[in-house]
């Protein structure tokens, strides 16, 4: 069982930036795809971004285009998310993903337990 740890989360304010790092504890041969999805309160988990293992096929949601960048570091088995100009609304729970598609079409194989973004304006 390969776990996904999350850290980087904490309480910002408007403009400012953050890196959330999602770590595995080991390397799946089934994960094709590492993302990260966030979640606020009383509303529906959304994707946020993703990148594939081999190819850096990338995926960004619309609401974060042009101010958050997802990159890995493939020895470190690590995804990272930086992001900036962070607004009130990307107040959420981050959670780190994975797939067994780059396209996310099968699903999440893997939830990470979480780290919490509080913007403040």
């Amino acid at each position: 069982q390969v776990n996904l740890i999350e850290s980087g989360g904490g309480l910002v304010h408007v403009g400012d930036s953050l890196r959330l790092t999602c770590c595995a504890s080991g390397r799946n041969t089934s994960t094709y795809a590492t993302g990260w999805f966030r979640q606020a309160p009383g509303k529906e988990r959304e994707f946020v971004a993703s990148i594939s293992c081999i190819d850096d096929y990338i995926l960004y949601g619309d609401s974060v285009k042009g101010r958050f960048t997802i990159s890995k570091d493939y020895a470190k088995i690590t995804v990272y998310l930086q992001m900036n100009d962070l607004r009130p609304e990307d107040t959420a729970k981050y959670y780190c993903a994975t797939s067994d598609r780059k396209d996310w079409t099968t699903g999440v194989t893997q939830w990470g337990q979480g780290t919490q973004v509080t913007v403040s304006s």
